[in-house]
């Protein structure tokens, strides 16, 4: 591996908790997903936040928690948060501590992955596919600045992952 994070970003939906845990256990290294610390820290669900604060609130918690998780000297699979590439700022930060692996997912494939989710406040109410289909594609130039971007849909989690470690042995040889 590199010894630079590994780092997972993409749409809701697109598999980056479930491929990242898989990825640092077949790599023998740590995972950390970015919702799951800012929960932690935040001492409530991302629903609250989103709730109590707003977006913008989430979003600073989010580029601060990005900023502890990637400062850390180690190697590593971090999972980003849909939303994270948004920021210049994350962007930069991630440019600069790991490879970028964007994981690609359809609006359909998303929308079916997350039809059971009751934990994204950006789709909750009438329209989610809607209001989904413009997040995804005002997102798309910054999904798109990666180092890898793998295809996810109708590949399993364990595909996803030997994808991405075939893609960079290639990389780094």
């Amino acid at each position: 591996m590199t010894d630079k994070l590994l780092i997972l970003t993409g749409f809701m939906g697109s598999g980056k908790s479930s491929v990242g845990k898989n990825l640092a256990e077949r790599l023998g290294t740590r995972f950390l997903d970015l919702d799951a610390e800012i929960v932690a820290n935040a001492g409530c669900s991302i629903n609250e936040i989103f709730a109590r604060d707003g977006e913008q609130a989430f979003r600073e918690l989010e580029s601060i928690q990005l900023n502890k998780l990637l400062i850390v000297g180690e190697e590593g699979v971090v999972a980003t948060g849909g939303g994270a590439v948004v920021s210049s700022h994350n962007r930069t930060l991630m440019r600069s501590r790991g490879t970028i692996i964007n994981l690609m997912v359809t609006l359909e494939q998303a929308m079916d992955r997350l039809k059971w989710c009751n934990d994204r406040p950006l789709l909750a109410g009438d329209d989610a596919a809607k209001r989904a289909a413009a997040l995804m594609a005002a997102r798309e130039q910054f999904y798109a600045d990666a180092d890898i971007r793998i295809d996810t849909d109708g590949k399993s989690v364990e595909d996803v992952a030997t994808e991405i470690l075939w893609r960079l042995k290639g990389l780094f040889e």
